[in-house]
């Protein structure tokens, strides 16, 4: 080791957010989430925010282009990818332009100095040079050549001289994650397995960029642009055995688990849509425990297969964002009158229309809700974390088969592509969700046994599941009104007005079938709640966290039962004096309490296609407590 390199000074740091940004075509996301892989690895507690573009092949340069990755990672429990990054990686002038406002006074900026040309300079809107008109003043700036080095070293590495010059270019990506990794003390032998693997059949490009990401890992140890490192320690965490999760690979294997735990197969009928495309990509590799994937041409063929395996005693799944539902609320509503289990999977994004593909929005639940002609209820699930879309799934799973009616499962862009550390279950801790198929008859007629479809369990009022093809329990089921009981097409007024009720009061019951609303509240004294649901959970948490270290008081619950809510939930809101429910949209939820419990609830919204910001809702809390 060096002089130099033993006198260099380590910082220890309890949390850091770092940002890569660069064009589409950069491998940014990539990049972050090999370094969140590394930092999974090292134990830290992590939350991550993917950024990208809707466009296959954005304009190169331009900050319309850019594609983001943030991670935050520390040494104790955190909720949110954080607030502004401490360090950002600029591959490139547009990258620059699009994230420099996001990053405060003093933090580390990293750019790589042979992209800043002319024309790469003018394509991102600059008239002068940031690097030297004292734009960048207010940072630490190191300026490193990533490009020509990177290509320097690939060039300089046996193995990987098969590569051409644009190739070599392409690995600047791992030049850089191998910098960050020296910076930030992370291990490399992950890096350096997957990147053997991902390019198996290519030994020569795996070979280029494990050149490059050595190269970026020695150029720290080398160059004095760097005089500190910083290390962030491992987090205390519950004892097992952890993964890194996203939301969508969560999500997937809850209704994998799903599967087992019902002793159903999975039926999943699903059009490719962002951002839920990633569920049918998963799911399609878990043939061994019963899962079938059908692509079908488009939402409503998807979600009618669906609808079609569950009347054939599968467990139906259909999976996609807001557009696909409002394609499939017909079929929904077809459900709804059928009375069958099915899951219906929305992972929301920014609307109206084709709106913001690849960002965030919490729109669709009024949708979900009321987006069917006539009454036609359905229960509403939201996870609150990427690790919590598991649970969300197994639960969406066992309100669909006990009480056999369509679910909703709700949620985001922000948790689908987000991602943080996930303690695996026993088999012990998940639920018992065996599913029993009715195969006798179960009711006695005039002419004997008989099977009535439309009886109904006294408890939950589901009305029995029989396998067609049964000997004995041959039945007719339809969209068209059906008479109580038997099953009949009924056009009597008064026998229509019953099953609406008993389908409304089935879903309402389903209240006295979940967890009650818990509060935090560690004050017992505070006189504000925040409710939220979805994915604002971890912003709003952070929020509190911040409120309550200045000595403030507030209470914090948050919602995965949205339809119908807990049993005690109108006790709660009517315990507090003011009610603030933060949203990612214009106050969907407020309107739905407002209706439902006539409380005054505060709204506080926003529709950016971005998550909330913890220090942003703290300062809207102390506004709300102190008014």
């Amino acid at each position: 080791m060096s002089e130099q390199v033993r006198e260099r000074e380590t910082r220890r740091l309890d949390r850091v957010v770092v940002r890569f940004a660069g064009d589409s075509g950069d491998g940014m996301q990539l990049t972050g989430e090999q370094f969140t892989s590394e930092t999974a690895t090292f134990g830290n507690d992590l939350s991550t925010l993917p950024d990208f573009p809707a466009e296959i092949r954005a304009p190169a340069g331009t900050p319309a282009g850019v594609s983001g990755f943030q991670l935050h990672f520390s040494d104790h429990d955190i909720l949110t990818p954080g607030d502004a990054p401490d360090v950002l990686v600029a591959m490139n002038p547009a990258a620059l332009k699009a994230n420099l406002k996001d990053l405060p006074s003093g933090a580390n900026l990293i750019v790589n100095t042979d992209a800043f040309t002319s024309g790469n300079l003018k394509k991102a809107g600059y008239a002068t040079d940031p690097l030297t008109d004292g734009t960048l003043d207010e940072y630490v700036v190191h300026r490193v050549p990533l490009t020509s080095m990177t290509i320097t070293a690939v060039h300089a590495t046996e193995g990987s001289g098969g590569v051409n010059k644009k190739e070599a270019e392409r690995a600047k990506n791992m030049f850089a994650l191998g910098l960050m990794s020296w910076l930030y003390h992370r291990p490399t032998g992950g890096t350096e397995a997957f990147l053997n693997k991902k390019f198996a059949k290519r030994p020569e490009i795996a070979a280029a960029n494990i050149a490059a990401f050595r190269a970026g890992f020695n150029y720290g140890e080398t160059t004095e642009s760097f005089t500190v490192t910083y290390e962030v320690a491992p987090a205390r965490m519950k004892s097992g055995t952890y993964r890194r999760i996203s939301g969508n690979l969560a999500l997937s294997y809850g209704l994998v688990a799903a599967g087992e735990l019902t002793g159903l197969p999975i039926f999943l009928g699903s059009y490719p849509i962002t951002p839920a495309s990633d569920i049918l990509h998963e799911l399609s590799k878990h043939k061994r425990f019963g899962v079938r994937t059908f692509q079908a041409e488009d939402e409503i063929a998807g979600i009618g297969s669906a609808l079609g395996a569950s009347f054939g005693g599968s467990l139906g799944v259909t999976t996609t964002s807001g557009p696909g539902v409002a394609l499939k609320s017909e079929t929904i509503g077809l459900a709804v009158s059928l009375e069958l289990p099915l899951v219906i999977v929305d992972i929301q994004r920014g609307g109206p229309s084709t709106g913001l593909p690849t960002k965030t929005e919490q729109a669709d639940l009024l949708q979900a809700m009321f987006g069917r002609n006539g009454e036609a209820p359905v229960p509403i699930v939201a996870p609150r974390s990427p690790g919590d879309c598991f649970d969300a799934a197994i639960e969406a799973a066992r309100l669909a088969t006990k009480y056999r009616t369509p679910v909703f499962l709700l949620s985001d862009g922000y948790l689908a592509n987000g991602s943080e550390p996930w303690l695996l279950p026993t088999r012990e801790e998940l639920p018992d969700l065996r599913v029993s198929f009715t195969t006798e008859p179960n009711h006695t007629g005039a002419k004997g046994p008989e099977f009535w479809p439309y009886l109904r369990d006294p408890e939950t009022l589901a009305r029995p599941w029989a396998i067609p093809g049964t000997p004995g329990l041959e039945h007719r089921i339809g969209g068209i009104e059906k008479s109580d009981g038997q099953g009949n097409i009924s056009y009597d007024p008064a026998n229509h007005d019953r099953m609406v009720r008993l389908r409304a009061a089935k879903v309402a019951g389903i209240a006295n079938d979940i967890p009650p609303l818990e509060v935090d509240d560690p004050s017992g004294t505070a006189q504000v709640l925040v409710l939220g649901w979805g994915s604002t959970f971890g912003p709003i948490a952070a929020g509190c966290r911040r409120v309550r270290a200045k000595g403030l008081q507030v209470a914090q619950a948050h919602l995965r039962h949205l339809n119908p809510f807990p049993a005690n939930t109108g006790e709660i809101l009517r315990s507090y004096d003011k009610v603030l429910i933060p949203e990612m949209n214009l106050g969907q939820l407020r309107t739905l309490i407002r209706a439902e419990y006539l409380v005054d609830a505060i709204g506080y919204n926003q529709v950016r296609g971005l998550p909330f910001k913890a220090a942003e809702l703290a300062g809207v809390l102390e506004d709300v407590i102190n008014q």
